[in-house]
């Protein structure tokens, strides 16, 4: 076989080389397979990945393989590829990668991008720039950062996706993360809320919540937090909001923290780095009780999306208001709360408790 093919996708030339290279290997799957998969979903993957900023993870030999990331686009891209400038966690300030179309999706595959970490916000088509809002307007006090340290932009982003991760704790696995699903799809209905699950492509579930463009990452972190509490309020058995393992026990944690400023999700319709090419999948609320993540890959989604369709279509059409779970947060702040940790690689917060875990802080 030739080395390269050279394909026409959405108007531009994009390369495919060593298109052969297995990349799963428990049913042989290609790179150029790959491609011809994100071809098969476009419709959708577009729908929630288009015009949003991308982190790159790529396993240049497939995903037995070693990975690294990819925060900025390389030299010697193509010139039709957009960009835009975000800040990564620590606050370096990145050049990356605009999903703008599928073409873009294959070149990033051709550099061994297996799946994609989605930011929850889209650049403006104008001038390829991200939009922030008036800080005054937040109702979330924001820290004083030190704005050398943050890669020299004190900014805050306008997210409008809510991303909610039900992770399980080490000792369960996907039929609890269900069962947690099905109880946040409760107190989300309780709330006027609709929100659309997927799969991770690992053990956990997401749920999404489509904001209308009025809130900072602040914002939608304090409601992430809000509703975390309120779940295991109701639910203690079941899910957790603790930060720290140790506290968590045999359930599910809803990681709040994944709304955190400059924090990316891996994407719907994405592939995982896994020999059976898994794809973290979108399904509708009446399929959470047969859905099995390991039957959901390369193979079986584009006929599963042939067949049912886009299960997150109606997601785009009513952006969500996020009210009522900020009032939460102002009620639980009321109440004597403070704000939820955060991750040690930022800054410390204003409210926010102490970043030493309970058994040191015992011990000391």
């Amino acid at each position: 076989m030739s080395d390269e093919v050279h394909l026409d996708l959405a108007g531009h030339p994009v390369r495919i080389t060593s298109h052969d290279k297995v990349f799963f290997p428990r049913r042989g799957e290609t790179k150029l397979d790959l491609v011809r998969y994100y071809e098969a979903v476009a419709e959708p993957l577009m729908a929630t990945m288009g015009g949003r900023p991308v982190l790159l993870e790529r396993y240049p030999d497939g995903a037995r393989g070693k990975s690294f990331w990819q925060k900025r686009v390389p030299k010697g891209a193509p010139e039709w590829l957009r960009t835009t400038t975000v800040q990564t966690v620590n606050g370096t300030p990145s050049n990356a990668m605009v999903a703008a179309d599928i073409a873009h999706v294959a070149w990033a595959v051709n550099m061994g991008c297996l799946g994609f970490h989605v930011w929850p916000l889209h650049v403006d088509d104008r001038d390829d720039v991200l939009t922030f809002p008036d800080r005054s307007t937040s109702r979330i006090e924001h820290p004083d950062i030190d704005v050398e340290q943050w890669g020299g932009v004190d900014e805050r982003e306008i997210a409008d996706e809510l991303r909610i991760d039900l992770d399980p704790t080490p000792t369960i696995g996907f039929d609890e993360a269900r069962a947690a699903a099905r109880l946040l799809q409760e107190l989300l209905e309780e709330l006027g809320i609709a929100a659309f699950p997927k799969t991770t492509g690992k053990r956990g579930i997401h749920v999404y919540v489509r904001l209308e463009p009025r809130w900072d990452s602040y914002e939608v972190r304090a409601a992430a937090v809000a509703l975390a509490r309120e779940l295991e309020r109701r639910h203690p058995e079941t899910v957790t909001a603790a930060w720290w393992k140790e506290e968590r026990g045999p359930r599910v944690f809803v990681d709040y923290n994944q709304n955190a400023p400059h924090k990316t999700v891996f994407g719907a319709w994405s592939v995982r780095a896994k020999v059976g090419g898994q794809v973290s999948t979108p399904f509708a609320w009446e399929d959470l009780d047969r859905i099995d993540p390991d039957e959901l890959t390369i193979e079986t989604v584009p006929r599963r999306l042939a067949a049912d369709g886009d299960p997150w279509a109606a997601m785009y059409d009513a952006p969500q208001s996020l009210d009522v779970l900020l009032d939460m947060h102002d009620a639980d702040m009321a109440a004597g709360l403070m704000d939820a940790p955060w991750p040690p690689v930022y800054p410390k917060m204003p409210n926010e408790p102490s970043r030493v875990s309970p058994s040191r802080a015992r011990k000391d």
